[in-house]
């Protein structure tokens, strides 16, 4: 993973820390607006992170095997990674 992993670390604490934020919104009963406003943040926050999670892997790991000849289980995982992005 060449994603520098203290950055990847940092977003999860933050992502962590947002969704505790939520928590405590609901016990309190706070406005329903208010939270969705913050579980649309999350969201947002957990896309960015998945996204440079992905480039990652695709400058590393599925061009190393692409060059090792595991061309059809790149594929087939690549595949697979679509698919749940799209569920």
């Amino acid at each position: 993973m060449r994603a520098d992993k203290r950055d990847l670390l940092n977003r999860l604490a933050t992502i962590e820390g947002h969704i505790k934020g939520i928590r405590k919104m609901v016990e309190a009963d706070q406005y329903c607006v208010d939270i969705l406003r913050q579980a649309y943040a999350v969201e947002r926050a957990l896309k960015a992170f998945e996204a440079i999670l992905l480039q990652e892997h695709l400058n590393g790991c599925v061009i190393e095997g692409f060059r090792a000849g595991r061309d059809q289980d790149m594929i087939a995982e690549l595949a697979e990674l679509f698919e749940l992005s799209r569920k």
